[in-house]
């Protein structure tokens, strides 16, 4: 059937600095007040990246504010989150990773139904001029569509 989808947090800065060769699905361990602090939409993934240890899948740097009527119950928000993934998908993640060039970082989190979701992209760097590139075709769209609009305007 079709579920809901509601995008809680986008990570666009990924976008800019790594090539996404993967996407996967993973759900994540929080506790009551942590998702009710999502569900108000107070999550930042910025600055998270993500890391396998011991077979398992954490990541770090994502920040949850703080629930405001948690008091006592509250965590603290930058606290490591454990990943959900099967055993076969963190299996092929520690193949690619355990190549040059490779990480795993956060691409958004989002509601699915009533789970909280995250979309961990296998990534490999861009180097500068990869970014520059990436800037002027951004620039040339712009450009043709800003014509495209002036030409059919008239």
């Amino acid at each position: 059937m079709g579920e809901s989808v509601k995008l809680i947090a986008n990570n666009k800065k990924a976008y800019h600095d790594y090539f996404i060769e993967d996407k996967y699905e993973a759900g994540v361990a929080l506790h009551g007040t942590e998702v009710k602090s999502l569900r108000m939409g107070k999550c930042s993934i910025k600055e998270s990246f993500i890391r396998i240890e011991k077979g398992e899948v954490i990541v770090y740097g994502m920040h949850i504010s703080p629930y405001e009527k948690g008091n006592l119950f509250n965590r603290d928000p930058l606290r490591p989150k454990k990943l959900l993934l099967h055993r076969s998908e963190i299996n092929k993640m520690l193949g690619k990773i355990a190549e040059r060039g490779y990480t795993l970082v956060p691409l958004r989190v989002y509601f699915k139904g009533s789970l909280v979701k995250v979309e961990v992209g296998l990534a490999k760097g861009k180097k500068l001029y990869d970014k520059r590139q990436d800037i002027a075709k951004k620039d040339q769209r712009r450009e043709f569509e800003k014509e495209f609009k002036v030409k059919n305007l008239y």
